[in-house]
């Protein structure tokens, strides 16, 4: 047994204290680990599972069956580690999201969280986020008070822009329609009573009022509400050539059935979420022509034409033509900044708010926190949801107005 100076032993155990201390602070990605984990709470059942289960869930499983296939994701020194998923149902239950949230973080303890689908989900898992310092690339999300959110929430990221970038796109068209005299200046306007109706709601009445558009119906209702007659028929009646609905999947495809049944037929149908998802045009064929809402798509562009293709061979179906296209180059920015900075999560974070990226959308480098190269604008011609706004951007198409009379 050899022995040593007590200073000498001191010393040793300090330097032992000192480097298990720093093991413990390393990332995880230099500590020997068979995977990385990656987890979301996400609306399988419920109202939400329409929406999650369009834009959403078969976006990270492309993803992550992407980057498996590949060998993992890479990290700073060029090892790959596979993903491994843990995904919880949040049943479209605002509470049971933040309660899977928080499983996630802390007993899980994933090395990331995906978001949920949907502006209020979004908004009610921001904290946690937060709170455990996850950073939080909310996709399927649209706010104007996302440089506030950015102000409390530094590690959330905000991608499918506000309210009011898409209010001003339609009160700009319509402006343009009625100086072209296809339509009058009325507007009647219905809203679900959420997160995105909300947002919504309250960025339309400004933008159409300096657009000099008069609303001339105004109409919140519950989420969950599935008659949408009476609300059609004083719509109808109002003398608006424009009817707008912020509305979410169920209620998208029933103002569209009801409209039909009812024989409504208003110059300008502007619809919320859904009317983009990949079987609204072909289910409604010839009666889809003209109807417009959010989003849209370059169908020229060949890195969104190559992703659609990958998209179908792996899911078995067509993404659709607003937000899934932004939740996939979401992820692509989500690994390459782990490709830079490894798995820790304050390092990716940044990397995320100042890095530019090679995404499936071009270079995407993100404004405060926030995706600003987007369309605004989208409506149904010839079987394809096109981009109609901004109007001055490359690829996009012209807005056709009046809508024609269902067939």
């Amino acid at each position: 047994m050899i022995n040593l100076p007590r200073r000498a032993i001191l010393r040793t155990l300090g330097i032992s204290a000192c480097m298990f201390a720093i093991a413990a602070a390393m990332p995880a990605g230099a500590q020997d680990r068979a995977s990385v984990k990656i987890g979301y709470a996400i609306s399988k059942t419920g109202g939400n599972a329409g929406g999650a289960g369009i834009t959403t869930i078969p976006n990270y499983q492309l993803w992550v069956k992407e980057v498996n296939d590949a060998g993992g994701l890479e990290l700073p020194d060029g090892t790959r580690l596979p993903i491994e998923v843990i995904e919880y149902d949040d049943r479209s239950s605002a509470e049971e999201v933040v309660r899977a949230t928080e499983r996630l973080a802390t007993q899980d303890q994933v090395d990331f969280i995906l978001p949920p689908w949907g502006t209020g989900f979004n908004l009610a898992v921001a904290p946690m986020f937060d709170r455990f310092g996850y950073p939080q690339l909310a996709v399927s999300s649209v706010t104007d008070k996302a440089p506030d959110f950015v102000k409390r929430w530094k590690r959330s990221f905000w991608m499918l822009g506000g309210g009011s970038d898409y209010t001003d796109a339609l009160a700009g068209l319509l402006k343009k329609a009625i100086g072209e005299g296809k339509i009058n200046n009325k507007i009647a306007m219905i809203s679900v009573a959420d997160g995105f109706g909300v947002d919504l709601v309250t960025a339309a009445r400004p933008s159409f009022n300096e657009a000099e558009l008069e609303v001339v119906y105004d109409v919140t209702y519950p989420v969950g509400t599935t008659d949408f007659t009476s609300m059609i028929n004083e719509a109808a009646a109002s003398g608006a050539d424009t009817f707008v609905a912020f509305s979410y999947p169920p209620e998208t495809f029933a103002i569209t059935q009801q409209a039909q049944v009812a024989k409504f037929n208003p110059k300008v149908l502007y619809l919320g979420v859904g009317a983009a998802f990949p079987n609204f045009g072909p289910d409604l064929g010839a009666n889809a022509e003209g109807i417009m809402s959010l989003g849209g798509i370059d169908p020229k562009n060949e890195a969104n034409v190559a992703y659609r293709k990958r998209h179908e061979e792996v899911i078995g179906r067509a993404p659709d033509l607003w937000g899934s296209v932004v939740t996939y180059a979401s992820l692509q920015m989500l690994q390459e900044a782990i490709k830079r900075r490894g798995l820790d999560r304050e390092a990716v974070s940044d990397e995320l708010s100042n890095g530019a990226f090679q995404t499936v959308l071009g270079e995407v480098k993100l404004e405060d926190n926030q995706l600003r190269t987007l369309w605004f604008g989208g409506q149904w011609q010839n079987g394809n949801f096109v981009a109609v706004a901004p109007v001055d951007r490359e690829g996009v198409s012209e807005a056709i107005l009046p809508k024609a009379s269902w067939k």
